[in-house]
């Protein structure tokens, strides 16, 4: 809920002061008493420094103000003159979170990081995603699935080791902050509010009132050239406190002077005289209602319509679709509210806007007062089945050229395709806030299930399809979560069974065996609801997958067993191949070695069958090993001789060079060096064009 801010720049705030794009005023202004205040709140002594102990956390700052207040600009630019950052810097008021670098000098060398705590609207962020995000900037990777707990104690380890300034934004209360303070006084934690935060200890608010007259004016001065503000200072003065010297109020009041040149500024202070109607309306609210009011019709909808912009991030897209006008319609718009202070811009060439936190809950009003229901709920269809499409596209510009995907992309508009697989994993990366929150707003909403769940299965395949499902797991799991909550309350068995697959196989990755375990579980009884042999097999062979990896080798065999009875009843060769090569492995870590061996050898056999020689080597290489394992060196000579002529003829150099070692390693124990030397050069020669002898030597695990 990031305020409108005192600074008005932007990320591409011009030099030398003037306007920003969109005619939003470029500068800060006032606030000099309390960026006093704060400076000496870092030098005064502590309790642990009064008690004579020496301290070991963080020091704590905190800004307290209303919303629209200013106290996230004053923030924002109290901490980069902290780390000595240029102001404007890192786009000071681009859309959370962000990270400003260090100068590599001064107390915190390490730079600004900056995150909100409270949604737009003022509603709570989870700590597991604020953590998460901190960790994101600081370019650490976090295990999916993990909680609160953990993520937190990962972000207090890498602050331990930094000397950076942690600017938490929009604190709902002291339970947020707490688990985040590093246990590090060379950081420095700086935390915006609308009231104190009890229960952090040793913390002194700086509370923001309204900009003094000065400071105001200057601000009127700087948005609307200092012509209109010279000629009548007087009106000017009374403007800022009809305002309350409210930025957000001020901000709103210069971009309405900026549309009406012809206007005066008495005439603006009038005009909020009469919206006044309440006492209780503070003045941002006021100045917006104001500026909404005088908008063309249309473009007000466009604004109201943005209530519903996920985490309050639209961009042209955004806007054309939940309005149903054009994307250059919309743009232009957009680029419109950005110079009355509606929108803040990241400065992009195609640029994502964030609405200022205050104006959210205003809008949302607005928006139930003068738009009915239907239309507002298909101006959010509108807006999910535009994303569903643009994420179908970002996925299909990295299929080959002759894929149906591909080829389906002609008929898209111009504007829903990418030109290439960079460009949109660009978009794709520069949206995901915006993406991820659009589908957790969805599955919340509960009234459009449908499109939710194809916004979440498209966002999936789009972020396998150009991250890769490791780099973008905890993205992922939260996305199968969500999937597994429309699954679980519309009672649909093969979607909840889909999901608590992906996810157990999330859990098994991040080393939580018995909660995949769990999950497994409850995916098999799922597929068995929904008839679905698939799901059921699939469920199957992972709960023996689980038990194997407890060394639960018994258990492991009895459903590896079951898994290969279903597939055997489908006719599912391949999976028969693998259940048997499963079983043979439990079987050898069991020292089972006679069972081991005919797996492993029904395993070949259907590799053969199946047309699949590299495979069928690898499950002859198992065999081998088993029948080393079980005291029969020449016969497993005779095998691994076999599987040796299977990869040749399979032309898999490196499983055939790692075959050739394991030749070696035998002849060597049978007492024929000079055969197993044979085999080492035979080896060394494919090991020079494929690789070193650790990578050569996995090959004949990959099964």
């Amino acid at each position: 809920m990031t305020d409108q801010a005192v600074d008005t720049s932007g990320p591409a705030r011009p030099a030398g002061g003037g306007e920003a794009p969109g005619g939003a005023p470029s500068g800060f202004f006032g606030r000099e008493r309390e960026s006093k205040a704060l400076r000496e709140d870092i030098e005064r002594a502590g309790l642990d420094t009064l008690a004579g102990r020496k301290s070991g956390r963080a020091r704590v700052l905190l800004i307290a103000g209303r919303p629209g207040s200013g106290r996230s600009a004053l923030a924002a630019r109290f901490a980069r003159e902290l780390t000595g950052v240029a102001a404007g810097a890192g786009g000071g008021l681009g859309p959370l979170p962000w990270a400003v670098p260090g100068t590599g000098t001064g107390d915190h060398p390490d730079g600004v990081l900056r995150v909100s705590l409270a949604a737009p609207g003022g509603e709570r962020v989870p700590g597991e995603r604020t953590a998460r995000e901190i960790l994101g900037l600081l370019g650490i990777a976090t295990p999916p699935g993990a909680d609160e707990d953990e993520l937190s104690e990962m972000v207090r380890e890498a602050l331990a080791v930094r000397r950076a300034v942690l600017l938490l934004d929009d604190a709902v209360d002291a339970e947020q902050v707490g688990p985040l303070l590093p246990d590090n006084p060379g950081c420095l934690v700086l935390a915006t509010s609308t009231g104190p935060l009890t229960g952090i200890p040793d913390v002194r608010p700086c509370t923001l009132g309204g900009l003094d007259a000065a400071a105001g004016v200057a601000l009127l001065a700087a948005a609307v050239g200092q012509v209109r503000i010279t000629v009548d200072p007087v009106a000017a003065e009374t403007l800022v406190e009809e305002c309350g010297g409210q930025p957000a109020a001020l901000v709103l009041a210069a971009g309405w002077l900026r549309a009406h040149p012809s206007a005066s500024v008495d005439d603006l202070t009038t005009q909020l005289r009469r919206t006044a109607g309440d006492d209780q309306v503070r003045p941002p609210v006021r100045a917006f209602r104001l500026v909404h009011d005088t908008l063309p019709q249309t473009a007000a909808r466009i604004l109201r319509l943005l209530a519903l912009a996920p985490s309050g991030l639209a961009d042209a897209h955004t806007a054309s679709a939940l309005a149903g006008c054009s994307v250059s319609a919309a743009r232009r718009t957009l680029q419109d509210f950005a110079g009355y202070g509606l929108l803040r811009s990241n400065g992009a060439v195609e640029p994502q806007y964030e609405v200022p936190g205050f104006l959210v809950p205003a809008l949302r009003e607005l928006l139930a007062e003068r738009d009915r229901p239907a239309e507002t709920e298909l101006a959010r269809a509108r807006m999910l089945e535009r994303n569903v499409r643009l994420l179908q596209s970002c996925r299909a510009v990295t299929e080959p050229e002759d894929a149906p995907s591909r080829r389906r992309l002609a008929g898209l508009p111009r504007s829903l395709r990418f030109p290439g697989p960079q460009e949109a994993e660009a978009w794709l990366l520069s949206r995901l806030p915006a993406l991820l929150a659009s589908a957790r707003t969805a599955v919340q909403d509960g009234g459009l299930d449908t499109l939710a769940r194809r916004l979440v299965s498209a966002l999936v395949r789009a972020l396998a399809a150009h991250l890769g499902t490791e780099a973008a797991a905890a993205d992922l799991y939260g996305l199968h979560g969500l999937v597994l909550d429309v699954a679980e309350r519309r009672e649909l068995p093969r979607e909840r069974a889909a999901a608590l697959l992906n996810l157990a196989d999330l859990d098994a990755g991040t080393g939580r065996t018995r909660v995949a375990l769990e999950r497994y579980r409850a995916a098999l009884d799922a597929g068995r609801e929904a008839k679905d042999p698939y799901a059921t097999g699939r469920a199957m062979e992972s709960v023996g997958g689980a038990y194997a990896e407890l060394e639960d080798y018994h258990r492991a065999a009895d459903w590896y067993g079951r898994a290969l009875a279903l597939r055997l009843t489908q006719g599912d060769r391949a999976g028969e191949a693998r259940l048997y090569g499963r079983l043979g492995a439990v079987h050898t870590y069991a020292g089972r070695y006679g069972e081991a061996l005919r797996n492993w050898r029904a395993s070949a056999a259907g590799h053969r069958r199946l047309g699949d020689p590299a495979a069928q080597a690898r499950a002859l290489s198992e065999a081998a090993r088993v029948q080393e394992y079980a005291g029969r060196p020449h016969e497993s000579l005779a095998t691994c001789r076999e599987a040796v002529d299977l990869a040749r003829r399979a032309e898999d150099v490196r499983l055939q060079a790692a075959l050739q070692l394991r030749l070696a390693d035998t002849l060597d124990r049978v007492g024929d060096p000079a055969a197993a030397a044979l085999h080492r050069a035979t080896a060394d020669r494919l090991l020079d064009e494929k690789g070193s002898t650790y990578e050569i030597r996995s090959a004949i695990q990959e099964n």
